[in-house]
């Protein structure tokens, strides 16, 4: 891939003889090729029947109980501004830690489908473009150049505000309350 010679550019490029690569978690969604760094991800489980929480943003698919911890699910289609995913055998569950005002929130992210781990050189990854993407720059780490075809880097802190973290941890605080209630009931 070019380099491009742009104080942006020259702002995400390594100091020479510092060469770096990371990895990435590669998944589909919506025909094009998304990744989040590997740290970020905790897990990737199957998708399976999620609890409908009311009267939360559209992207909020619902909420899963994860050994005992209620983990919000975001379709990542609506949140880039999209019509909802459609679930196929493919589809999953991609677990992420976010980072947000010194607390850390476990949030899943539904994909088409997960592609696979690559180590992509930092000289390989430049800066989000300022116009052309189809969802919001803040929400894109980076782009990479990979097999020939473009893969855009998620920013998993940017994808989510804190207000918006706080509001999806509430929720799932108040939907483990509701559970918990509803299995002491059912016990007595």
């Amino acid at each position: 891939m070019a380099q491009l010679h742009s104080p942006a550019a020259a702002a995400h490029a390594p100091p020479p003889g510092t060469e770096q690569t990371q990895q990435y978690l590669t998944f589909s969604l919506g025909g094009e090729v998304f990744a989040i760094g590997i740290l970020a991800i905790k897990e990737i489980i199957e998708y399976s029947s999620l609890t409908q929480v009311p009267m939360m943003p559209e992207y909020l698919r619902g909420v899963i109980n994860l050994r005992g911890a209620v983990v919000p699910v975001v379709d990542l289609m609506v949140r880039f501004g999209k019509p909802p995913s459609q679930t196929t055998k493919r589809t999953c569950i991609v677990i992420v830690e976010i980072h947000s005002e010194g607390e850390r929130h476990d949030v899943g992210v539904m994909v088409d489908g997960v592609n696979a781990v690559l180590e992509i050189p930092a000289k390989e990854i430049e800066p989000p473009p300022s116009f052309g993407a189809r969802i919001r720059v803040d929400f894109i780490a980076g782009m990479a150049k990979v097999n020939g075809r473009f893969v855009i880097l998620l920013n998993v802190e940017h994808i989510l505000t804190f207000d918006e973290i706080q509001q999806l941890a509430d929720v799932a605080v108040d939907q483990a309350a509701g559970e918990s209630l509803a299995a002491t009931e059912q016990a007595a």
